[in-house]
């Protein structure tokens, strides 16, 4: 912990407003190094990924999220325009919905409704609640981002006496995951239960032909905005699908594109000692031993980050949770990733990562800037809440540093929009470098498909036990089973038969 030590490793970059200390992390002289070889190979691939190369073989696609917010690395002429014309056509759909030229059926659109799942919905609230002005957002925003009925309820009850002021978006690739399209489905009839037309109240983001691109076309909703194959859902918040609720609701996306374009400027420095997404991808391998041995704790201090661990749950696990590499090798590889916020979090579980058992590693997001409205001195000699909120972060760091827990700090200037889209591209190109380092592939999700093919088949039986039920309502889970042809799935005809009672 030593003064030379954090000297050596801590790298600031002034000119976005950024920098990184691995200094508390306890790797040795010789790790850094060695991994150079490594690391090389990493950017290399990297290097082939922006270029266009297949990045995902599984679904033979390109990895094209870079381009988005520098549409001057396109492969193709014809990438760069669609990108560019997607931009302009965010900017003007958001301004003719904010002028009142795009109305709904009780005036000019003051809510939103964003319907999605997963990558379509988890980036978008992240940077909602991030970058949310109150007094200045020019509309207010709700999520329908599940399947529970329950769930819509709540937000529906909050839009009740609102919805001829409302626009949904529906955000969906392919437009047959059931998530948004039951979430769709219900909105539709809650708004055509109010006498009311949804689809000149709603918009979506969605491949080109795809199901939800047929139903939106066939019935004439606003705009249809366009989802590429070559941009997975997690990394997708600097497309349609994060850029135009943005835009709705008033955030700057110019900054925002600004701001993970000039970090992917400094992610691409050759010198990986220079290059923060390169040292904390290699703060990741030596934590948790190129193999997911310590899980990954993320601990902003700043109410606005609340949301970003779990936008990056979604990121770090489902691109980086993997059982076979590149060779075709078992390697069950991973890394855990919670956290919540602090200092909320030094009263729930920093005593375990403190005393408890040492399987994980910290990392701090620092914010700078505090609210320059609120200014209150709470102790003598000038300190204020903000002064506190540091020192917690400092004091915390000091006592897990004090017990040889490995920490990483993340600082940056403010939590605008910049810094936001800041912190975001510098964790995508992190989960890049390392997912070469353990070889990998970043950018598939094999085991996603096998629990929507699960679901599938469990639905295909309950349609079966209804109709069985419907011959003889006291059947049963054996005698159901058997009836339906579904010996040795006992158990899962009992939990549907419980949930249809339930709901009778």
């Amino acid at each position: 912990m030593s003064w030379q030590r954090f000297k050596k490793y801590f790298l600031e970059i002034p000119q976005i407003g950024f920098s990184i200390d691995i200094s508390r992390v306890g790797f040795d002289e010789n790790f850094l190094p060695n991994m150079r070889g490594k690391m090389e190979a990493a950017f290399a691939a990297m290097k082939s990924l922006e270029g266009g190369a297949i990045a995902n073989p599984d679904e033979h696609r390109m990895v094209g999220h870079y381009w988005l917010r520098n549409s001057c690395l396109a492969p193709t002429p014809e990438i760069k325009s669609s990108i560019d014309e997607n931009i302009a056509r965010i900017k003007a759909f958001a301004e003719k919905v904010h002028s009142g030229e795009i109305r709904g059926a009780d005036g000019r659109f003051e809510n939103l409704l964003c319907i999605g799942i997963g990558g379509s919905a988890l980036g978008p609230e992240f940077v909602s609640e991030a970058l949310a002005s109150p007094k200045s957002d020019k509309m207010k925003v709700y999520f329908l981002d599940n399947t529970d009925p329950d769930g819509y309820r709540l937000v529906f009850d909050r839009l009740e006496g609102k919805l001829g002021k409302t626009l949904a978006l529906v955000a969906s690739k392919s437009g047959g995951t059931p998530e948004p399209r039951n979430a769709m489905l219900e909105a539709a009839a809650l708004w055509e239960k109010a006498g009311l037309s949804f689809a000149k109240h709603c918009a979506v983001t969605t491949g080109e032909g795809s199901k939800l691109f047929n139903y939106a076309k066939e019935r004439g909703f606003l705009e249809i905005f366009p989802m590429w194959d070559w941009v997975g859902g997690r990394t997708s918040e600097f497309a349609a699908v994060g850029l135009l609720p943005a835009a709705l609701q008033g955030i700057d996306i110019d900054s925002l594109l600004r701001g993970a374009r000039d970090m992917d400027a400094a992610t691409r420095n050759p010198d990986f000692l220079k290059n923060p997404a390169s040292l904390l991808a290699l703060m990741w391998f030596w934590c948790a031993k190129g193999a997911g041995a310590k899980d990954m704790v993320i601990l902003p201090y700043k109410d606005r980050l609340l949301l970003f661990s779990r936008y990056l749950q979604q990121l770090i696990m489902e691109s980086l949770g993997k059982e076979l590499d590149l060779d075709g090798k078992v390697v069950n590889q991973g890394i855990s990733v919670y956290g919540n916020k602090g200092s909320t979090d030094q009263h729930a579980y920093v005593q375990q990562l403190r005393d408890g058992i040492d399987n994980f590693f910290v990392t701090f997001i620092e914010v700078l800037k505090d609210s320059p409205a609120s200014q209150v001195e709470v102790e003598e000699g000038g300190i204020t809440s903000g002064d506190y909120l540091q020192a917690f972060m400092l004091g915390t760091r000091e006592a897990l540093g004090a017990k040889g827990r490995d920490t990483i700090t993340i600082t940056v200037n403010d939590a605008s929009a910049y810094s936001v889209a800041a912190l975001i591209a510098l964790f995508d190109r992190t989960v890049g470098l390392y997912a070469s380092l353990v070889n990998i592939n970043a950018y598939h999700q094999p085991g996603v498909e096998a629990g929507k093919k699960a679901a599938a088949s469990i639905l295909a039986l309950k349609r079966s036990l209804s109709s069985a039920l419907a011959e003889n309502p006291e059947l049963s889970a054996e005698a159901a089973a058997e009836k339906i042809g579904a010996k040795g799935s006992e158990e899962l005809v009992f939990k549907l038969l419980k949930h249809i009672r339930a709901n009778s």
